[in-house]
């Protein structure tokens, strides 16, 4: 299950394809003991409300017991609930909000927790001189969880949320709330987003707006339609993401073949991730050789050690969150010094407390 359609339309797309380019590589070298793999692909569509009607399609009428999805967290908080009661594994590579954690004994991720993304986030604003804070944020699970841990974690440095603004998926027009939260003259602006269409054009509009201030985010901000739609609005910009290490010589490979496959690339690291979801799920298929065997699969996720394209040696609490992966602080390059590969510069780890 992807967001093929909605907020979470990009990332969506591009997970799908890159577990059909995993795939197709599994069966290219002779699948599971000479079993072939078979993907059936429903649209979430970055919706508890579409997760449901898809995780239903793909559980009552396929029969399918091991799901690689969300996208999005949202989603992914709706299918978990029918997953859990019904012993079905729900395994996403990109959903990150902190609720995941508690969603049950079959729900896995490859994706890090918001709680981390919070702490970082408030600790890097803090170290960064920002004592009063504005936030923006799109009405969904993911971005409520980004912005509820970040002010979390800046509240408890010292700092002060001075003015805060929400707005749903289907506005396009972000100066009324801009406006408002410009009035408070905060030291700096977190923008919380689920699309990257709204966190281009609230970061364009913000300049527009004649705000110079610091603005930081997370992940989708620095995605490549995002930066493409604020251009040089976004220059400075920092946000906390995970991002694909350099000499992670699989990581490199992927992209390297995900580009010649389908022609781009967009959110390395989450590429990356979805990538190695579909080999672990692989790994642990040939381990029950069954896919019908759910319990057996939940169980080879709890005890297996992977390195993959998003790193080497990390794995899965009891909980089902990934243990031994972390993010880093961004910095968006100006437009001139921007590429299709490189569209930040990497300052390193977030500060600590």
């Amino acid at each position: 299950m992807e967001s093929l359609t909605g907020p979470g339309e990009t990332y969506g797309t591009m997970a799908s394809q890159v577990k059909q380019m995993a795939l197709d590589e599994i069966n290219a070298a002779g699948g599971i003991d000479g079993r072939m793999l078979e993907s059936v692909i429903e649209d979430s569509q970055c919706s508890a409300q579409g997760a449901i009607a898809a995780y239903k399609k793909l559980t009552d009428v396929d029969g399918i017991k091991i799901i690689l999805g969300t996208s999005c967290s949202g989603a992914m908080l709706g299918a978990a609930p029918l997953a859990e009661a019904d012993g079905t594994i729900l395994f996403s590579g990109l959903a990150s909000n902190p609720d995941i954690a508690n969603a049950g004994d079959y729900i896995f991720r490859t994706q890090i927790s918001d709680v981390q993304t919070g702490i970082d986030t408030g600790n890097t604003l803090w170290a960064d001189g920002i004592r009063t804070l504005a936030t923006i944020t799109e009405s969904t699970d993911y971005a409520e969880g980004i912005r509820r841990t970040s002010v979390e974690q800046f509240e408890k440095r010292g700092g002060m949320v001075v003015a805060e603004e929400r707005y749903s998926s289907d506005i396009i027009d972000f100066r009324t709330q801009l406006e408002k939260i410009f009035a408070a003259n905060p030291d700096a602006v977190h923008i919380a987003p689920q699309s990257e269409f709204s966190a281009g054009t609230i970061i364009k509009q913000a300049r527009e707006l004649g705000y110079d201030g610091p603005i930081y985010a997370d992940t989708v901000t620095v995605g490549a339609t995002s930066m493409e739609i604020a251009g040089d609005a976004a220059t400075g910009l920092k946000a906390i993401t995970a991002d694909l290490d350099p000499a992670n010589g699989k990581g490199q490979e992927v992209l390297a073949n995900f580009r010649e496959r389908y022609g781009y690339i967009v959110f390395p690291w989450h590429m990356g991730s979805a990538y190695d979801d579909v080999y672990i799920a692989a790994a642990c298929l040939k381990q029950t050789q069954d896919d019908q065997d759910a319990d057996g699969f939940r169980d080879c996720m709890y005890d297996i050690t992977w390195s993959g394209a998003i790193g080497d040696n990390y794995s899965f609490d009891e909980q089902g969150e990934v243990v031994g992966l972390s993010r880093v602080v961004v910095e968006v390059l100006p437009t001139s010094e921007r590429t299709e590969d490189k569209i930040y510069k990497v300052l390193g780890p977030a500060p600590g407390e």
